[in-house]
């Protein structure tokens, strides 16, 4: 099921994109002047945000999978809501700080209780086998030995 939720207007401040005010950034502020067009809600000026443009409360945070998002700091955390049972119609997001070697704990938690996860940012392989390492030429007086 993909989750379509309704669009709305690109809310920009007014001139934007006209030919000289090039230098009017695409952004939204509240307009606040006392004759200002687009604060009286004048069409032609464009579209201002308003209550009406809200997500339904039902979709609202709904990703576009159909489930809801938990953040995950540790594996620790994503064991307790496996254990609980809180993952039915959630799926695991991964904190931002969360660095390469928990990541890869929280990913294979993950896949081991059949858990989605929505921004595993590395691959996670099997370990390879160890290689023998190589030899390492001896050292000599041409090679770096100091006389």
């Amino acid at each position: 099921m993909v989750l379509k939720k309704k669009s709305h207007p690109k809310f920009n401040v007014p001139n934007f994109g006209a030919r000289s005010r090039s230098r009017v950034p695409e952004r939204w502020r509240k307009q606040r002047g006392i004759d200002n067009k687009k604060r009286i809600k004048k069409d032609f000026m464009g579209a201002e945000p308003t209550i009406g443009y809200k997500t339904p409360d039902k979709i609202m945070h709904v990703r576009p999978s159909g489930l809801r998002s938990v953040i995950v700091h540790n594996a620790n955390e994503l064991k307790e809501l496996i254990a609980a049972k809180r993952l039915e119609g959630y799926e695991v997001t991964i904190a931002k700080p969360v660095a390469k070697r928990k990541r890869i704990e929280i990913i294979t938690l993950a896949k081991s209780s059949n858990v989605r996860v929505t921004n595993p940012g590395i691959a996670v392989e099997k370990p390879a086998e160890a290689k023998p390492a190589a030899a390492k030429p001896a050292a000599t007086a041409e090679n770096g030995a100091k006389k």
